[in-house]
């Protein structure tokens, strides 16, 4: 590829992500809200843009051609909040990189728009949409942006359901732990292989307590390595006894599924932030 955009490039998920796709592209293109993302790496640049405001958008997506659509904010908050970023952004994004001609835009998306879903369940990527908060009705709506603009404009998207990309220290992590070296293979496995359509995969190592199924999105080739067994010992050894009572422990959502609609889940968690520094 001569270019490919990368928003939220500033995030602790897009921190791990500028590296690997400078090699994928001839010129990688990197935009955030904030002044300064650090040391560019060679072929990357910077644009600071607000992912709300498509006169700022549009002009970084000209001449792209794949787009990896991780900005956001990223917890769930009142729907004001949420809106313009994770709502009118994610139209702008499929818009203006329909305009520009761009192939395919590779979407973070996450397990909370099917948050509420069991667990015990073992959910495929058909299953019914499920918000949790907000937060997931915004990837909801992103999911249903893409497969629209595939069905009347032939633009091709993989919205990847993140279930949990963080440090391994509590239980539901066991099943939703998704590596760095793991979210690296993902995002590159969905822009790399040569058609995809409209597609959704999870988001997710592999784990031997996975508690979603992806093999209908087996043809994108993802075939992760890691695998958060080796925590468990540790985790069980400190977790607190099972509320089968509590939707925070039995939905897919985890903290997102037990919280009030526009209240942190975020909050309630203990997300270490080891993002990569240049």
């Amino acid at each position: 590829m001569k270019k490919l955009v990368l928003t939220g490039a500033a995030g602790r998920l897009g921190s791990y992500l500028r590296e690997p796709l400078t090699a994928l592209c001839d010129t990688l293109v990197s935009t955030d809200i904030v002044d300064d993302i650090g040391t560019l790496y060679a072929g990357e640049t910077y644009v600071k843009a607000d992912l709300a405001q498509m006169d700022q958008i549009a002009p970084v997506l000209e001449g792209a051609d794949m787009v990896v659509h991780f900005g956001a904010i990223v917890d769930e908050k009142p729907f004001e909040e949420l809106l313009g970023p994770n709502f009118v952004g994610s139209y702008n994004i499929w818009e203006a990189g329909y305009k520009a001609g761009v192939k395919r835009i590779v979407y973070a998306s996450s397990i909370h728009a099917v948050g509420m879903h069991l667990k015990s369940d073992f959910i495929g990527i058909d299953a019914e949409h499920r918000p949790d908060t907000f937060y997931g009705l915004a990837k909801c709506f992103t999911e249903d942006l893409g497969r629209m603009y595939w069905d009347k404009r032939g633009l091709e998207s993989v919205h990847l359901r993140i279930l949990s990309c963080a440090q391994v220290n509590n239980t539901r992590a066991l099943g939703s732990w998704l590596s760095y070296p793991d979210l690296i293979q993902l995002v590159t496995r969905a822009i790399d292989t040569p058609s995809v359509g409209f597609s959704i995969i999870y988001g997710v190592s592999n784990n031997d307590r996975a508690p979603v199924d992806n093999a209908k999105a087996s043809f994108l080739g993802y075939r992760p390595i890691d695998n958060a067994e080796v925590y468990a010992a540790e985790v069980l050894a400190q977790a607190e006894p099972v509320d089968t009572t509590d939707p925070g422990q039995m939905c897919h959502g985890g903290p997102f599924a037990k919280v009030d609609l526009g209240q942190s889940g975020l909050a309630q968690m203990n997300v270490v932030n080891d993002k990569k520094q240049t």
